[in-house]
């Protein structure tokens, strides 16, 4: 099994590893790309750097509840799936699940149903396995 990263929250670390992502590796090509420290928590204030907010994690702007939602909903697809990493199509799975938002709003506008979508995205998933 790969390494659990300590700092990482004890139910965030299992579930990672339980589908095989390996944090370290994580947060090698993290820093490889962002530079040392890149996923390191910030302690104090937000910062602000060229008009935008910068949250306690030195990204942008934190996760809504709803944001969380979603990618925690395509988390447990992609686990149900039996697949070892998440992607696209298990956050649309998540979208779609959660039932609600933007994203969602804007695929109705544009006449697209979410049982329909939700089916080819299955169906796609089927046929790549």
């Amino acid at each position: 099994m790969p390494p659990v990263d300590p700092s990482a929250p004890d139910d965030d670390a299992a579930a990672l590893e339980a589908i095989g992502i390996d944090l370290e590796e994580v947060r090698r090509r993290a820093e490889a790309a962002f530079g040392p420290g890149a996923l390191d928590r910030r302690t104090g204030r937000r910062q602000r750097r060229r008009g935008r907010c910068i949250g306690p994690l030195g990204g942008g702007i934190p996760f809504t509840p709803r944001a969380k939602k979603c990618l925690e909903l395509g988390l447990r697809q992609g686990t149900r799936l039996g697949h070892k990493y998440i992607g696209t199509e298990h956050i649309l799975l998540g979208i779609l699940r959660e039932g609600q938002g933007l994203a969602l709003e804007l695929l109705r506008d544009q006449g697209v149903s979410s049982d329909g979508l939700q089916a080819a995205v299955m169906e796609e998933l089927a046929q790549a396995s």
